[in-house]
């Protein structure tokens, strides 16, 4: 073959259109689509810089391997440039000398014009497709074998050969082939290859961050992958969060159905992850529609990274849909002056097999403009042949006629074509003014029909509607036709009129059917239609088919419908007409309700119906399509058999045109069947993929369920004004759902609702679909006409199935102006027994025993309703809510009766309401909004849902405005339930409480009444006042009154063992007289319920009785009435025999001796009991004193109560009333006079708001008490106890995860939060982290709760918090969030860190984030990776039980802060601060606590410090235990006071006792001070040392006796004797300094001599320096090394001990040799050798080896190696398990602990030995007391560049190392301003070595003018070996910003 064959040239020609604009700037690009393969994207650039300008044609030339036969081309451009839009008209492609193929293109590629695309696929033989092809190819496969191919490979070749030039071409070139081994023709039919379009829908998942801007793209797989679609770049599409993205993509390949496809996207955007959640693709050709989910990220930050996806089809969700075929369609516009039009076009086709739907052509700016073509692609079902076309546009106006040539049809598939001629003018100005026209396809006649419409002579009968009519024959239909040019009246459809039309149609044949109806718009909108006649043109009227009606065709009138389908005269219009019963039902989400008109349209196995407007509604609810509701339309037409498919959407018109529609229900009764279509989408341009309509397929059919009918009774009251004239409507509930809302129209009484003393019911008849057994009854009404308000006494029910009655009892009004002001009832069935002891007993017993029973089966809500704390927040219109449940909503709730207000809704205010319904299920939403009246602007802060019988408590946040003027102008929201604001308790259940006043004069009260009731085990309800405002007040407890309450309280369990009745004393005539209370409840098992009677018979009154206004009664009887299976009620009634008997006890209360501990104010007493308490009692009246509670002075009182047992514990306080309320309280004294039990509490502390911790209420236990205590804020845990809900479990591991969570232990995290500084920066949420680990491990939510009861983060704030959650490992991530949901609540995170102190480490997260709804990407809660945290290392803490006893000794205990250091062999603590936590360390009190200490253990003393502030600053100690492991115990037994004692001491040292052995010794210390032979040497200054040794250091201590008068002379020596102090053991330095007072301060020290007398031991620590700020470097305080310690010479030789663990898995018999790694050299390899007599290396045993070696320093690593005893070769594999290698260096102590863990093989070899790194060093003292030489540090501080960076105050430093602390020093420099903004200040001290950094302290004294210093960060640099460690700080140190402190503590960063 010719080269050329292998390589063709192919020549591309782009022919640009003539159009305005049509050229084009970007860069072209085009891929070729081939047989054999497919080109890259190809450039097309020539040297012409000015290509495709407007109607060029240009040439590009393009070599490429040959493709075989062209199948489609991709032709693009890259939209850049000036002017990128490019028309492009045509594209040819050809072989040079071969044959050309042709795409018409005629389309925009621009973003702003026609579709948006810039780049196309184009398929060849897409054009001319009203011609045919007549070239026949043959495709000629050569295979062959050449030489030029390595090793004689074969290959095989193709290229197409046309017959039409009756020849074929064969340049065979024989010698480019060694053998021509076969040659094949492939005949192809033809050569028109049309694209199959499918349609692919790409849905975007609804989470935060979902869309994406990157390019998506799609490559579809056939059946098993053997043909794909190739890579499809998805342009245009939107890919936001929640959208679905609708694409028609053109393939040259059928290869549906799909078996896979791949998604993905170029990650070429800022915005890049995507998440996907599933790809819809149908296609039409093969009617298959599949699914493919994905619900995964795409994105290279989130779960596996990965940008593209491999899907796999659900088949489940599979749609065999009807198939569609492809059309394509030309339109010709005549050459005719003004012959075109803008307006929209439509058309219809119809075939032998049925029609299409109605087709709308897009009508782009250049449509159907004059002498035009207009090409369109269409998609029809299978009609079979074309018979007819309708065309027909929509306006009406005088410029938007149209001229119409023809119109041509080509099935692309088999190349049928059919031709309409039209020619004619659609256009009401010209021709006959019509514009819709039928066109023949097969020379058809065109009929004119005349219509006669006559309208009925009836009042009222006209219409000024619009009306159409659709005639409808055996042959086809005329479609619907407006009419609007009457022939013969100009004012068409009056009353009487006959209005004839002429509509001109297709020949139909026989006349049949006709369908009339009007819009029902317009003022007179209802019509009278007596009847409508049909004939041909020219006929004669008696040849005319008469069609009558004679019905109303009105929404008012008649059935309420507007559209109609008639019959012939003399047919049966219900033998051809069948009636489809069509439930809509809308979706149940925010803003699902439409304004607009829903239309439907049926397709079924006879036919389809046209499109129908559902204008008139069976259930009559007016505003149709509203959220969550079902609307049921009715539609009667011809039967079209078995439905297949629905076609349902809206016009797209009003306000609110969007709309969700959830499902559609067809029933067609005739048939038996019932259709089930789910929808659950959007039908809204604005939402998902945009459409207004859509085709729904059947996903059941059903038999028809059997219908049952239900007559209601109702019953209203009899009392003034109980009747209504308001329309009533009732909804049955069922267990097999509900009859839907209904109105109450036909009673058997003309006047319905009325009040009646003769008991008159009204009666009505429902059917509905078998309910089963009904369960609840929602009534309403509508509230209209004059006199709405209704009294409704009850409902019955029969189920005339079975002729069961249920009994629904109300006794409630109905009414805005009446009880709680709500227009609707949900009421519940009770038992017929109840309702028959009603009739036996009194109206009011009837009533209070059904009000238990439907308490119990209904749910009270208690809604609190927040009104934003803003300008004008407030609203005056009538606010309405509807709560929604999983089950059922509640429907709309009038909010009028606030219980706390009178006057709603005002600014900053919580309105209460009570809401009850019944089973509603768990609430999802909630929707409120007002009715816009007043001055209606109102601003909802919140929303809260508390539903007692269901134990949880609901928080629905909004923050924004509901109003008209404000924020998106919206009255009504829907509000969501915040989960992190979801609190969850015991569920309460429901008492009915009785109250008998007595029938005395005055026996009534308007006080508010309370009551308690206890159950056994001091079970008990929270107090509960049981009259909520004053008007209730008024109406209850009324002389001889008795007033029933329906109560919801805790479970106290079987037995009510006592009850608490009291009030408040307030009101005008508070005193009560009570005679009994009655409590009933249900039983727990069986119906019925249980009375418990509490007899009283006494005064509640100050002035009456004992003066007691609290009693306490126990029961006498207890009534039970239980339902029996017979129907019966059985009443059985019981004495109660082991009542709790009254105990009076005498109370003494002691008022400490100290200035001021009297008090004026009022104090209450709660003592508490085993058995329950006593309620606060007010200590009134004391017997002893007049004026009561007076300095050292004893008060008695008497208390009645139930026997409380064994009493443990009391609460006082008083109300800080009066001039003197302060109050110190010494001792109380409880006496039960019954049992003579005395129980002593000791108390010694004040009740002020001005001394110790300003409590006025606090919590004292009896003496000796040991259980556990609670303070006086610390939660009961009792039934209301509130349980947090975190819903961040994952309810898939959530019982693998309490598995694990149960064995990890509780750890403490520090978390310290930055917050920003900009504006709104600051939040009132509540703040939480969660703390992430390995393995998906995690901590609940810990809450950040703010100290003190601060409410929020304020803006620049610094806040700490400790918090304590499960150790999960190392630390992954931390989610950051808060519990804020509303617009408002939004935070700005400046910085977050976490500490974990067990762990020693710290992570610090730069966020500079916002957390909030409306800022920066909505979130609230954010994950952060430690990998992006800078982690700072610091010192790792243990947990201790610390348990502290204070003496039993008179004023014991203290309020001063307490500090204690703890000292151990490695290292010392500081000081840390023992927290009171408001009743620690108080007289004879065990207090135990956790802390974090320095890993330093085994401990060997402790040092306690008191600082002697607060009310009571001294404080005898006894003990305290530090518990880990070990216990480790510290005696004193003695006072820490100034004033106390004999010590007279406010610091204590205790050496430690572990196992009874004392760790520290006593010992005295004598110091010697050599001052120096210099002039000046001596002080006056004051001066002060601390020594250090091995056993930590003494403290403090002054200088001050000495055995010399003048101390401190220039060559005197000053003794000093320092008795009772705990060896230090050996000393290692001492720290001495002054504090430059006097006259002469400076001081030249020599030497300090120091002595152990334990040890008798001297040490010297030699100075020879100045201490003196004028003097050498100016520094007043030295650290002096011991000079006892030699230096230890490196060089020389040391002993080394080897301990070497063996584990478990595997021993050994052989040697194994060792060689160690030091920061001085390397040492020789040691063999460490194993004999049979001494077994070494065996499974779990430590073997120990000594050997000698040159010093190598630091041991850093080591080199283990296994070998043979007899260096044999190893003939089997073997390997020594080494678990542990710890080495001790014997010179100095140190010790080095290598963890291996591993396996070492077993080798003669010893090149390859496995190394370890070293874990974990342990310094010996002796070493670090060597290493301690003098070094000078420059210390380096930068000030932050802020406003107000700089600082006047002084500021120190204390720099902390691995060999101990410098001391604290101040930082200053002479004439030099220090510390300023962006400053940096050097500073040079000279310190003994620190060793390894590891933490500084750095504070200000807080004083000067501008104190506050925002540090940046310090630089300390050791001069010795310039080893620079860096702390960064950036925080202020500042009492008026960030956290308020002037003290930080900073970590180095490495």
């Amino acid at each position: 073959l010719h080269p050329s064959f292998f390589f063709p040239v192919y020549e591309v020609v782009a022919v640009t259109g003539d159009v305005k604009g049509a050229g084009t700037d970007a860069n072209v690009f085009v891929t070729l689509f081939g047989d054999f393969g497919v080109t890259p994207k190809i450039h097309l650039a020539s040297n012409d810089k000015d290509n495709f300008e407007r109607g060029s044609e240009d040439k590009f030339t393009i070599e490429a391997p040959n493709l075989g036969r062209l199948k489609k081309i991709t032709i693009g451009h890259n939209n850049r440039g000036s002017s990128a839009g490019w028309f492009l008209d045509k594209a040819f492609v050809y072989i040079i000398n071969e044959i050309k193929q042709t795409h018409d293109v005629n389309n925009w590629f621009a973003m702003d014009e026609g579709d948006g695309k810039i780049q196309r696929d184009l398929l060849v033989g897409s054009v001319q497709p009203t011609g045919q092809n007549n070239t026949i190819q043959f495709m000629v496969l050569i295979r062959a074998t050449t030489s030029r191919f390595a090793g004689g490979i074969s290959a095989t070749y193709g290229f197409c050969l046309n017959l039409t030039k009756n020849m074929f071409i064969f340049d065979v070139l024989m010698n480019k082939f060694s053998i021509l081994l076969m040659v094949t023709f492939k005949h192809f039919s033809r050569c028109v290859y049309p694209g199959i379009i499918y349609n692919v829908q790409v849905m975007t998942g609804d989470l935060r961050g979902a869309g994406t801007n990157s390019k998506i793209h799609l490559v579809m797989h056939g059946y098993k992958g053997l043909k794909n679609s190739g890579k499809i770049f998805l342009e245009g599409g939107a890919f936001e969060r929640g959208l679905i993205d609708i694409f028609n993509v053109e393939i040259c390949e059928l290869i549906s159905p799909l078996s896979r496809v791949t998604i993905g996207h170029d990650n070429g955007a800022v915005g890049a992850g995507w998440f996907c959640e599933k790809v819809v693709i149908y296609c039409p050709f093969t009617g298959i529609e599949q699914t493919f989910p994905c619900g995964t990220w795409l994105d290279e930050d989130e779960g596996d990274g990965l940008i593209e996806r491999e899907l796999y089809e659900m088949v489940s969700l599979r749609q065999k849909k009807q198939k569609k075929f492809p059309w394509s369609l030309w339109i010709w516009t005549s050459d005719v002056k003004g012959a075109g039009t803008d307006a929209q076009v439509f058309l219809q086709i119809y075939g032998e097999k049925g029609k299409s739907d109605e087709i709308k052509l897009e009508n782009n700016s250049d449509s159907f403009e004059q002498g035009q073509l207009d090409k369109f692609m269409i998609e029809m079902p299978d009609i079979g042949r074309l018979l007819k076309l309708r065309i027909w546009h929509e306006k009406r106006h005088p410029f938007a006629g149209w001229h119409l040539a023809k119109v041509t049809l080509l099935k692309t598939l088999t190349n049928e074509k059919y031709s309409f001629e039209c020619g004619r003018w659609l256009d009401i100005n010209e021709d006959d003014n019509e514009i819709v026209r039928e066109l023949p396809a097969t020379g058809a006649l065109i009929i004119k029909y005349r219509v006669t419409i006559c309208t009925g002579n009836v009042s009222g009968s006209g219409t000024d509607a619009t009306v159409f009519l659709n005639v409808i024959g055996d042959l086809g239909d005329t479609g619907e036709r407006l009419m609007i040019m009457s022939k013969n009246n100009v004012n068409k459809f009056e009353k009487g009129n006959h209005d004839e039309f002429l509509i001109e149609a297709v020949f139909l044949g026989l006349v049949n059917r006709v369908r009339v109806g009007h819009d029902g718009r317009g003022g007179g909108c209802g019509w009278f239609l007596d009847k409508v006649m049909v004939r041909e043109e020219g006929q004669p009227e008696s040849m005319a088919v008469e069609f009558p009606c004679d019905r109303w065709l009105d929404r008012n009138e008649d059935d309420g419908q507007i559209v109609r389908e008639l019959v012939p005269a003399g047919d049966g219009l219900r033998l051809f007409n069948v009636s489809y019963h069509i439930s809509i039902k809308t979706g149940n989400v925010n803003g699902a309700s439409s304004d607009s008109r829903v239309f439907v349209k049926l397709y079924g196995e006879k036919g389809d119906t046209d499109k129908v407007i559902l204008a008139v509604s069976d259930n009559d609810l007016r505003n149709y399509f509203e959220t969550g509701r079902t609307d049921t339309f009715t539609i009667e037409t011809f039967d079209i058999g078995k439905i297949n498919r629905l076609l349902i959407g809206h016009t797209n018109e009003g306000l609110r045109a969007g709309w969700f529609l959830d499902s559609v229900q067809i029933s067609v009764p005739v048939h038996g069947l019932q259709y089930m279509f789910p929808s659950h989408r959007w039908l809204c341009k604005d939402e998902a993929d945009g459409k207004v309509e859509v085709e729904i397929y059947p996903s059941e059919i059903l038999d028809i369920e059997q219908l049952n009918s239900y007559e209601v009774h109702v019953f209203t009251g009899n009392m003034w004004g109980a009747g209504t004239d308001a329309n009533v409507y009732v909804n049955i509930y069922g267990e097999t759902g509900d009859t839907g809302e209904r109105r109450l129209r036909k009673s058997n009484n003309l006047n319905k609702f009325e009040k009646d003393a003769t008991g008159r019911v009204d009666i009505f008849s429902i059917t509905a679909v078998d309910l089963g057994v009904l369960k609840k009854l929602r009534i309403r009404h509508d509230n209209s006409q004059a006199s709405a308000g209704w009294f409704l006494d009850r409902v019955e029910i029969v189920d005339e199935k079975d002729d069961t009655t249920y009994f629904f009892p109300c006794k409630r009004w109905l009414a805005v102006d009446e009880d709680d002001g709500q227009l609707a009832r949900e009421l519940v069935p009770v038992d017929e027994a109840f309702m028959k002891k009603g009739d036996d007993d009194d109206e009011e017993e009837s009533e209070a025993t059904l009000g238990l029973e439907q308490k119990a089966m209904s749910t009270t809500y208690t809604v609190q309703v927040k009104t934003g704390d803003k300008k004008y927040a407030g609203t005056d219109a009538n606010v309405f809510m509807i709560l929604y449940g999983t089950k059922d909503d509640t429907g709309i709730i009038n909010l009028r009766a606030s219980k706390t207000h009178k006057n709603k809704f005002e600014r900053g205010m919580i309105d209460e309401f009570t809401v009850e319904a019944v089973d509603l299920g768990p609430l999802k939403k909630l929707r409120i909004g007002h009715n816009n009246c007043g001055s209606a602007g109102w601003f909802l802060d919140w929303v809260e849902v508390d539903a007692p019988s269901m134990g949880q408590k609901l928080r629905f946040p909004c923050g924004r405005w509901l109003d008209k003027g404000e924020d998106d102008g919206v009255i009504v929201r829907d509000l969501f339930i915040n989960p992190l604001q979801t609190q969850l308790y015991t569920p309460f259940v429901p008492y009915e409480i009785k109250f008998f006043t007595g029938d005395l004069f005055g026996a009534g009260t308007n006080a508010d009444v309370f009551i308690v009731l206890y159950g056994r085990n001091a079970v008990c309800t929270q107090q509960k006042s049981l009259c909520v405002n004053k008007r209730e007040r008024k109406m209850y407890f009324e002389r001889a009154a008795e007033d029933m309450f329906i109560v919801e309280l805790q479970d106290v369990g079987d037995v009510i063992e006592k009850i608490r009745i009291g009030h408040d004393n307030r009101g005008v005539n508070p005193g009560w007289h009570l005679d009994r209370v009655e409590i009933r409840r249900l039983l727990r098992k069986g119906k019925g319920s249980e009375t418990v009677i509490f007899p009283c018979e006494r005064w509640l009154a100050k002035s009456e009785d004992d003066g007691e206004i609290i009693r306490e009664l126990v029961p006498s009887d207890i009534i039970t009435e239980k339902l029996l299976r017979d129907g019966n009620l059985k009443v059985n009634e019981v004495e109660v025999e082991d009542a709790l008997e009254t105990h009076t006890y005498k109370v003494s209360v002691m008022t400490g001796d100290l200035n001021g501990a009297g008090t004026d104010a009022n104090v209450f007493l709660t003592i508490y009991g085993d058995l329950g308490d006593t309620g606060e009692r007010k200590l009134g009246k004391s017997e002893t004193n007049n004026n009561k509670f007076e300095r050292g002075c004893v008060d008695k009182f008497t208390i009645e109560a139930v026997d409380l047992g064994q009493v443990f514990k009391i609460k006082i306080r008083h109300d800080n009333s009066m001039m003197n309320a302060d109050w110190y309280l010494d001792q109380v004294e409880v006496l039960d006079v019954d049992t003579e039990e005395v129980f002593l509490f000791l108390c010694e502390r004040w009740l002020s708001r001005k001394r110790e911790d300003r409590l006025i209420q606090r919590v004292f236990y009896v003496k000796g008490y040991e259980g556990v205590r609670e303070s006086v804020n610390s939660r009961k845990s009792s039934a209301l106890s509130v349980k947090s809900v975190d819903s961040n479990m994952n309810k898939k591991n959530k019982k693998k995860k309490d598995e694990e969570q149960t064995e990890l232990p509780i750890i403490p995290y520090h978390v310290n939060i930055c917050t920003g500084l900009e504006r709104d920066a600051n939040t009132t949420s509540r703040a939480y982290v969660i703390i992430i680990g390995a393995n998906h491990t995690q901590t609940e939510r810990l809450w950040l709760d703010l100290p003190d009861g601060r409410k929020g983060f304020e803006a620049g704030s610094l806040e700490s918090f400790e918090s304590h959650g499960l150790d999960v490992g190392e630390m992954k991530k931390v989610e950051l969030g808060h519990d804020g949901a509303t617009p408002e609540s939004c935070w700005l995170v400046d910085e977050l860190s976490v500490a974990v102190p067990t762990k020693g480490v710290k992570y610090i997260f730069s966020c500079k984030c916002w957390l909030a709804k409306d800022r920066g990407d909505g979130l609230t809660a954010r994950l952060f990776n430690v990998l992006d945290a800078e982690a700072v290392f610091i010192s790792q803490k243990v947990i201790y039980e610390v348990t502290v006893v204070t003496g039993d000794v008179q004023n014991a205990g203290t309020d001063t802060q307490i500090f204690m250091s703890v000292f151990g062999v490695n290292g010392s603590t500081e000081e840390m601060l023992l927290e009171k936590n408001e009743d620690r360390f108080e007289r004879g009190q065990e207090d135990t606590f956790n802390m974090e200490i320095d890993d330093i253990a085994p401990l060997k003393k402790m040092r306690l410090r008191i600082d002697g502030s607060g009310s009571r600053p001294d404080w005898f100690v006894i003990m305290r235990n530090l518990t880990t492991e070990e216990v480790s115990v510290f005696t004193y037994e003695d006072w820490l006071s100034k004033t106390r004692g004999p010590k007279r001491t406010m610091i204590c040292e205790m050496a430690a006792v572990v196992d009874e052995e004392i760790m520290v010794e006593l010992t005295t210390y004598i110091v010697q001070v050599k001052t120096s032979d210099v002039a000046g040497a001596g002080t006056d200054a004051n001066v002060w040392v601390i020594i250090f040794g091995e056993n930590g250091d003494t403290g403090t201590l002054a200088l001050k006796e000495c055995n010399k008068s003048n101390k401190f002379e220039r060559k005197q020596v000053d003794t000093f004797r320092f008795s009772e102090i705990l060896s230090l053991g050996e000393l290692s330095k001492i720290r001495v300094w002054h504090d430059n007072t006097g006259l002469a301060p400076g001081w030249h020290l020599d030497y300090i001599d120091v002595k152990d007398e334990l040890l008798d031991k001297t040490f010297r620590f030699p100075c020879d320096r100045w201490l003196a700020k004028n003097d050498d470097d100016g520094q007043i305080m030295r650290e002096l090394a011991c000079a006892n310690n030699d230096y230890l010479d490196l060089n020389e030789k040391t002993k080394y001990e080897i301990c070497v663990k063996t584990g478990d898995t595997a021993e050994t018999k052989e040697n194994v040799w060792i060689v160690l790694e030091g920061k001085k050299g390397r040492s020789k390899e040691f063999i460490m050798e194993n004999s049979s007599k001494k077994k070494r290396f065996l499974r779990g045993n430590v073997d120990r080896f000594d050997f000698s070696s040159k010093n190598v320093g630091d041991i850093v690593g080591i080199c283990l190696g296994h070998i043979p005893k007899d260096g044999k070769k190893v003939k089997a594999e073997a390997h020594w398990h080494v678990e542990e290698v710890a080495i001790t260096e014997k010179e100095l102590g140190n010790k080095y602990v290598f963890s291996c863990n591993a396996l070492i093989p077993l080798s003669t070899k010893r090149d390859d030995p496995m190394t370890f790194e070293c874990t974990k060093t342990f310094e010996s003292f002796a070493s670090k007391a060597r290493s301690l030489v003098p070094i000078k540090y420059e210390i380096i501080v930068i000030t932050g560049d802020e406003k107000g960076a700089g600082t006047d105050a002084n500021v120190f430093i204390t720099i902390y190392g691995s060999n101990g602390d410098s001391g604290r020093r101040q930082l200053r420099q002479k004439f030099r301003n220090l510390f300023e903004r962006e400053q940096t200040d050097r500073f040079l001290l000279e310190m003994l070595d620190m060793g390894e950094m590891q933490k500084l302290r750095v504070e200000h004294d807080n004083s000067g003018l501008s104190p506050g210093w925002l540090l940046d960060r310090v630089e300390v640099t050791n001069t010795a070996n310039g080893v620079t460690t860096i702390f960064l700080c950036g925080k202020w140190l500042d009492t008026k910003r960030a956290d308020g402190k002037i003290s930080r503590v900073l970590f180095p960063k490495y």
